[in-house]
């Protein structure tokens, strides 16, 4: 997970991080906090926490407020 590579026709680099990597370990996980996402990810934990804010933006996963920590979770 997390390879960065050149598109051939546009030369723009593909994401490095997709939307599909966090959306597979939040169904492999459940609800699960952002340093487990972001480990099975590959990413540090600012990237994977920002990447799922803009996830829950667009109303794919939702959020959850447990003590000190946010759990994350598909949305319904």
């Amino acid at each position: 997970m997390g390879s960065r590579d050149r598109d051939e026709e546009s030369g723009q680099f593909t994401e490095e991080y997709p939307r599909e990597d966090f959306l597979e370990a939040l169904k492999e996980f459940g609800p699960a906090g952002t340093t487990d996402i972001s480990n099975k990810v590959g990413c540090d934990r600012r990237t994977a926490y920002l990447k799922l804010q803009a996830l829950e933006e667009e109303g794919v996963i939702e959020s959850q407020k447990v003590g000190n920590s946010l759990l994350w979770e598909l949305a319904d």
